[in-house]
């Protein structure tokens, strides 16, 4: 009955959300798909709560795995950007499901808090 959902070695939806996963790699994924080319500072005022080392560490490990291309200008001081590659933009889908999905999980939620007795 579960078949489908079969995710022995090798499986897809572990591989991706290795890629993916974590705090801060979707939510700066999704800035990235809204906002098309975004420099450092830019997306350390899209996220608040990131620390400076943290968002480096982010983007070098999506640079690495192919998702992002960071671009030098040789410029005093020098100007750095960031942007989707081509392969980081076929995620646009997975993204926006999930965004689509969090978004109804969030509406959903003082529903179920009431429902299971929680406190408002």
């Amino acid at each position: 009955p579960h078949a489908r959902f079969d995710c022995a070695a090798g499986c897809p939806v572990e591989a991706t959300l290795n890629l993916i996963g974590g705090k801060w790699k979707g939510v700066i994924l999704y800035h990235l798909l809204t906002g098309k080319v975004l420099r450092f500072n830019a997306l350390k005022r899209m996220l608040p709560n990131i620390t400076q080392r943290m968002l480096t560490n982010q983007l070098r490990e999506l640079e690495h795995d192919g998702l992002v291309v960071r671009t030098i200008y040789p410029e005093v001081p020098p100007r750095v950007e960031y942007r989707l590659t081509e392969h980081g933009q076929t995620l646009e889908p997975v993204i926006a499901a999930l965004k689509a999905w969090g978004d109804g999980h969030i509406r959903r939620q003082p529903a179920a808090d009431k429902a299971d007795g929680s406190p408002d």
